[in-house]
């Protein structure tokens, strides 16, 4: 999974997380306008980013050895609650074919150092079978947590990776304090894997990589109760960029400022096993426009920590309009660790003077279609 680390990285526009149809420009399974142009206000978030790492080594690492997180890392889920980041994340011992994630938790009081919680995983499949995988919780539009009835809400894909089918489903628990953790639900939709989920008004929307299909896409669905999904008919977004390979995953979506926002992962089609993170930006969180100068954070040759990967994000807004990602990053083959460590790095937030002219900002052409498993 992913390590961040000092240094300077430019970055892409397009903000948080979302599911949608793109490419150069946008679908929502129809062709895009004629002209292919970016609507006005998108502009603004489809300008490069400039992403500061912070700090000399990750901000976690593998647990020591005979813990349960002490082969692989990845997929950091993180929230600013009573002054304090709450990062879930998932994690693994034994070989790759053999995998089983539990969910790890670890806090700090400033987003760059976490101390893991004594006593182990907060979550687990008692069959010691099924994996606990890129966890999300419930949040606002804009990001922040939400508990419902006093809890928190959070859903999570789940595989048996021995098992040999593939097969991905997502489930849901709740917690009054993000320790100690219901027993997971039974599966709630079928090929879910990396969900994102906002609640609007009384609607939840969700966007999901759909892992049915050798081509990885990104898919919508909505729910009046965060159980029963209806799924939109045609996927948001699909593998079509110059810099994307076959596949795309980890849909990251906010909604700031009325504008959706979404970073994800693709294969980075420039090097070879290596994933990088790109941005789109959305009006109504189905049409995606990609963001032209994606990938927008990729791995850094220099730092063996994420020498090849650099995906499974999570994304905060902070009230002055700035940002702050942790993502997983994994070392130079042979992936003996599926992902090795999480990093963390800011960004300042899009210019004041958004761009005026669509072609300058890149988005034209039709989206993409789909690569290799992360």
């Amino acid at each position: 999974m992913s390590d961040p680390f000092p240094g300077r990285i430019v970055l892409a526009a397009t903000i948080f997380i979302a599911c949608a149809y793109q490419s150069s420009s946008a679908t929502d399974g129809r062709q895009p306008s004629s002209n292919g142009h970016a609507p006005q206000q998108l502009h603004e978030w489809l300008q490069p980013q400039q992403w500061d790492r912070d700090g000399a080594g990750p901000v976690l690492h593998l647990g020591p050895v005979g813990e349960f997180d002490d082969t692989h890392i990845f997929a950091p889920c993180v929230a600013l609650m009573n002054g304090v980041y709450h990062l879930w994340y998932s994690g693994s011992t034994g070989t790759v074919a053999n995998r089983v994630f539990q969910l790890g938790l670890a806090t700090g009081a400033d987003g760059r150092a976490f101390t893991r919680h004594p006593t182990g995983p907060v979550l687990q499949f008692r069959n010691n079978q099924h994996s606990v995988l890129t966890s999300t919780l419930l949040r606002h539009s804009d990001g922040t947590p939400m508990r419902e009835n006093g809890q928190l809400r959070m859903w999570f894909s789940s595989t048996h990776f021995s098992g040999g089918s593939g097969h991905h489903a997502l489930h849901e628990t709740r917690s009054d304090d993000g320790i100690s953790w219901q027993k997971p639900s039974e599966p709630l939709l079928d090929n879910v894997y990396a969900p994102t989920i906002l609640r609007e008004a009384e609607q939840y929307r969700m966007w999901y990589t759909d892992v049915s299909g050798e081509t990885w896409v990104f898919r919508h669905a909505v729910s009046n109760d965060g159980q029963h999904w209806q799924v939109h008919p045609t996927p948001v977004l699909s593998p079509q960029a110059k810099w994307e390979k076959s596949r795309l995953f980890y849909p990251t979506v906010l909604k700031t400022d009325g504008i959706y926002v979404m970073w994800y992962g693709s294969y980075w089609s420039e090097r070879p096993n290596t994933t990088a993170i790109g941005a789109a930006a959305s009006v109504d969180g189905i049409t995606w426009y990609r963001n032209p100068h994606s990938p927008v954070l990729t791995p850094d040759a220099d730092r063996a920590w994420e020498s090849h990967y650099t995906t499974s994000q999570s994304v905060i807004r902070y009230a002055d309009g700035t940002f702050r990602i942790w993502y997983a990053s994994r070392k130079r083959p042979p992936f003996v660790n599926k992902y090795f460590a999480l990093n963390t790095a800011h960004w300042a937030g899009p210019d004041d003077v958004a761009v005026t002219d669509a072609k300058a900002s890149g988005v034209t052409g039709p989206p993409a279609v789909g690569s290799p498993q992360p």
